[in-house]
């Protein structure tokens, strides 16, 4: 299911596509993004410690007080009224080109529920509202006319052009397709543990406050920090930065894997043009097996 409008400045996005539990560290996101834990009724429970460059108030101070304490009332309104939309699923509602408080810079929010809770990340706004969603239906299209391997090579091919990413990897079931600007090394390593949006594998972690809390119930951000483990195997691979699009139809589940060679900002809107592209190519695929009778 996708919906969007624009209503008061806001941009907006709900999926409910493909999003599913990330299992991970809950105890830091990755810089560049900021992270807050909410209560039902907004209350903040939990905040990155660099969130005082998005709110202007240190970590600790917001533990415990109402969000719309720091924030716009417009700004609350409208995310609150998003975020009714995602009661009873596991989506993932997206907003951009938000401005939370007197300071200039527009933000993109992501936030979904969890646990009982409200996780919600925010990035600097690419400024590019539509113009990766514009791109998707130009790229779905083109698959039309490819079959079988073929499909899943032009898959492939399209997705690297819709992310700009240097390598793709598609793994569906047992079956797989790259699309690489160059050669690599080595094939893409097990991202099973990696975190939905890898923007920069030498970066440092920013902790979540309070420390000691740790709950699991951030575990699902998008931006949570990478496990080590897998952090050193995409550097002895000279990879800075991975995006991963799963993506699920009927009986049909797989995952595109986007690895590039240097750093990428965060970018909402391409992470969620990219899972729609996903979600039409599963159903061209399913399409193109029940034809086939494979």
């Amino acid at each position: 299911m996708l919906a969007a409008k624009s209503a008061g400045g806001l941009m907006e996005t709900v999926h409910e596509l493909t999003a599913e539990p990330q299992h991970g560290s809950a105890d830091a996101i990755q810089a560049g993004s900021y992270l807050l834990e909410l209560s039902l009724d907004w209350i903040v429970l939990r905040a990155s410690e660099n969130i005082h460059h998005l709110l202007g108030e240190s970590h600790v101070t917001l533990i415990e007080e109402p969000l719309g304490k720091f924030v716009h009332a417009q700004a609350l309104h409208d995310l609150r009224n998003l975020f009714s939309r995602l009661s009873g699923t596991i989506g993932i509602a997206r907003a951009y080109g938000i401005r939370l408080t007197d300071d200039p810079d527009l933000v993109d929010i992501a936030f979904q529920l969890r646990d009982g809770r409200v996780i919600l990340e925010a990035v600097a706004s690419a400024g590019s509202f539509g113009e990766c969603f514009g791109t998707v239906g130009g790229l779905v299209s083109g698959l039309v006319q490819t079959h079988g391997e073929a499909l899943l090579d032009n898959a492939a091919r399209r997705m690297r052009a819709l992310t700009g990413y240097d390598r793709v990897t598609l793994v569906c079931g047992g079956e797989r397709a790259e699309s690489s600007r160059s050669a690599f090394a080595t094939g893409p390593i097990d991202a099973a543990d990696l975190p939905v949006v890898l923007a920069d594998t030498e970066a440092k972690p920013v902790s979540i406050f309070p420390r000691q809390r740790n709950d699991g119930a951030a575990a699902s951000a998008l931006t949570r920090f990478a496990d080590p483990e897998s952090l050193e195997k995409l550097r002895k691979q000279a990879i800075r930065a991975c995006l991963r699009v799963p993506f699920r139809v009927d009986g049909i589940t797989g995952e595109f894997r986007c690895d590039s060679r240097t750093a990428r900002e965060p970018c909402l809107e391409l992470h969620a043009a990219a899972e729609l592209f996903a979600q039409l190519f599963a159903m061209r695929l399913e399409i193109d097996r029940l034809k086939t009778g494979a």
